[in-house]
């Protein structure tokens, strides 16, 4: 099967040159079947299928093609089914987070999510079921829909409970957490966050969880104006974020210079800017909108604080 390994170099080559020649060898790879089953070149055309699986996707991701990851996801089942179990589920994660750079595309995200939990549903996947219907309710988050995300959290809950999955179980009280305090409910914001603190202290929790943990203790702290204990919740997950190269790493450190302007102590926030870990966020806009907040509140400037809220409306 050395013209497929073959097909897959120069498919690879053709990327920039000719995204659409590679995308058709890519799918010309994916739509190839071994005549010998036992043959033992098989293990390796399975293996070129699914890096051309991977590739064709990142394709459709620098393109910006929503539609074209849909359908890679979609048509890749039949031959997801004949994979192992964890392998799929991780393909099919992969697959989905090139969705995240592309704007404008949760629409596509919720129906090709929802067609692949009814997927799972019927292979009996329960644990990429579970991972995608985790998935569907911070969409549902991120769109503001929150009935249909609390609807989906309490099914998820019943289930996982019988399961005794406390992983995703830590992973599901903390998004209804978000969802109680965007709804406004703060009394249940705060019950969920206990509950995802109690099942994440029975097992091993992953550093990018555990920074999400205390970036929403940090929240709750701060919707309580209990300011100082925030800031401590946040200088942790900010560290922690860092140390792993998050996105969300920002987010914490502005939260921290708000603290710092919110506990009178606006001076704090150009020597707090000058430490190891957000050095480097020093000259981004987001974070000289603090910066200039932290200005006129020390000058008790309100003329000086509305110029901020205008220059930085948008960006931040």
């Amino acid at each position: 099967m050395s013209s497929i390994s073959d097909q897959l170099s120069k498919a690879q080559s053709l990327v920039s040159s000719n995204p659409k020649e590679a995308e058709t060898l890519y799918k010309a790879i994916l739509d190839a079947t071994n005549s010998n089953p036992k043959d033992a070149d098989q293990s390796q055309i399975v293996r070129d299928q699914e890096v051309a699986l991977v590739k064709l996707g990142e394709l459709y991701r620098d393109q910006q093609n929503a539609e074209g990851i849909a359908q890679v996801i979609t048509q890749s089942r039949a031959f997801m089914s004949s994979t192992a179990k964890a392998k799929t589920a991780k393909l099919i994660r992969t697959l989905l987070d090139f969705f995240s750079p592309i704007p404008n595309s949760h629409a596509i995200q919720i129906k090709t999510l929802t067609d692949n939990i009814e997927w799972a549903k019927k292979e009996k996947r329960i644990f990429l079921k579970h991972s995608l219907e985790v998935r569907l309710v911070g969409l549902h988050l991120a769109t503001q829909s929150y009935k249909s995300a609390l609807a989906l959290i309490d099914t998820l809950l019943t289930e996982l409970k019988r399961l005794d999955d406390k992983m995703i179980l830590t992973e599901v009280h903390l998004l209804e957490s978000r969802v109680y305090r965007g709804i406004g409910n703060m009394a249940k914001a705060k019950a969920a966050l206990t509950s995802s603190r109690t099942a994440a202290n029975s097992i091993y929790c992953p550093p990018t969880l555990q920074a999400a943990l205390d970036l929403q203790s940090g929240i709750l702290h701060a919707e309580d104006k209990d300011y100082t204990t925030a800031y401590s919740y946040f200088y942790e997950a900010f560290e922690n974020m860092s140390a792993q190269g998050e996105e969300g790493a920002l987010g914490a450190l502005k939260y921290m210079l708000l603290c710092k302007v919110m506990l009178n102590l606006s001076e704090d926030v150009n020597s707090l800017l000058t430490i190891k870990l957000a050095a480097k966020y020093a000259q981004l806009r987001d974070v000289e909108s603090m910066r200039a907040i932290a200005r006129a509140h020390q000058g008790r400037n309100l003329a000086e604080f509305e110029r901020a809220l205008r220059e930085y409306k948008t960006g931040t």
